[in-house]
Formats: C-alpha cells, sequence, structure tokens
C-alpha cells in the first residue's frame, strides 16, 4: 500500500497530506493545496476539509501541532498525481488506478451491498426492540371498540405481555407527549 485508502464513506478516499508527503514535494503543504484546489476541484464533492488534525513537532515545549487535511476522492488524486509530472506521480496514479479497479469489481461490489443489507437489517431489528411497547400499547388501543379507563388499558397492555401498572402507565404516556403533563 503507497498511500493508506480509507473506505469509510460511500466511496475511497485518500488524505491529501499523505498525498503531498509521498509526491515529496517542495512547496509547503498550506500553500499546496489550495493552489492544487484551484484546478477547478470542488469542496464536498470531490474533497472535504479535515479541520484539527494532529502532526509530531520537533518542540518539545510543543510536541503536537494541528492541521487541516483534506480526504481526496480518488478521482481527485489521480488528477494532482498527474499534475505533478513526477516519477513518484505517475507511480502514485497507477496505484489508485488499481484501486479503482479493485473498487469496482464485481465480488467487491456484491460485498459491499451485502455489509449494507447486514447493517440495514440491524438498524431496523433493533428499531423493531425498541418500538415493541408502542406497537403493543396501539394494539391494545385498536383492540378497544369504545373509551377506556387507564386502568383498563393497564392491564390490556399487561395481558399483551408488557407489565404495568395504573400510575406507570400515566407516568410513560405523560413522558412520551400522549397526554399533557400539566
Amino acid at each position: 500500500e503507497l498511500i493508506p485508502i480509507s473506505y469509510d464513506s460511500d466511496r475511497p478516499t485518500v488524505s491529501a497530506k499523505r498525498l503531498y508527503d509521498f509526491l515529496q514535494v517542495e512547496t509547503p503543504f498550506h500553500k499546496w493545496f489550495p493552489r492544487m484546489a484551484e484546478y477547478g476541484f470542488s469542496e464536498n464533492s470531490d474533497y472535504a476539509e479535515l479541520r484539527g488534525q494532529k502532526c509530531p513537532t520537533n518542540n518539545p515545549k510543543n510536541p503536537w501541532t494541528e492541521f487541516t487535511d483534506y480526504q481526496l476522492t480518488i478521482d481527485m488524486a489521480k488528477e494532482l498525481c498527474m499534475i505533478q509530472r513526477t516519477e513518484r506521480g505517475k507511480e502514485a496514479r497507477q496505484y489508485f488506478i488499481q484501486v479503482e479497479k479493485s473498487w469496482n469489481d464485481p465480488a467487491t461490489i456484491m460485498a459491499r451491498a451485502l455489509k449494507m443489507a447486514d447493517a440495514k437489517m440491524k438498524r431496523l431489528e433493533a428499531q423493531a426492540e425498541e418500538d415493541k411497547p408502542k406497537v403493543l400499547f396501539a394494539n391494545s388501543v385498536s383492540g378497544s371498540k369504545t373509551s377506556i379507563l387507564i386502568r383498563d388499558l393497564a392491564k390490556l397492555i399487561s395481558q399483551n405481555g408488557y407489565k404495568i401498572g395504573e400510575k406507570r402507565l400515566f407516568e410513560w404516556m405523560r413522558r412520551n407527549e400522549y397526554l399533557i403533563s400539566k
């Protein structure tokens, strides 16, 4: 791995600072990146700003300094490599092309889709578990054909598997804004 790739978002990205270090650019990073961004790149489309990144220094009194880094899309990183016109730029560009090929490989796409489906299933299961008391409450209320006393409603809910008394039901209904608290 020439330059670490991040797969945390919907597409692979790379740190501008890591790319800069690999390309061995002589211009200071804080001047280089804004100049490169002027080539028609758009923030939040081609790159995202990451403020407050920490970098070690040689100063014993202040061993860390903060700087702004950027997460670049692979497409932007490839273009920056071409702009540099160096052997290292060519090497990095070939590396990014290979990363892109493996990202778009059908097996990799299927693995990402399965991972996303699994995460969605877990979220839905957690949501269903969280909504369980509300569903029991709604089923109990909808089973009633007329108005109902809170005491009787608490009994119905308890019969449906969620143990609750009259006072706790009042408290729960106020807390969840089914009843006005004042």
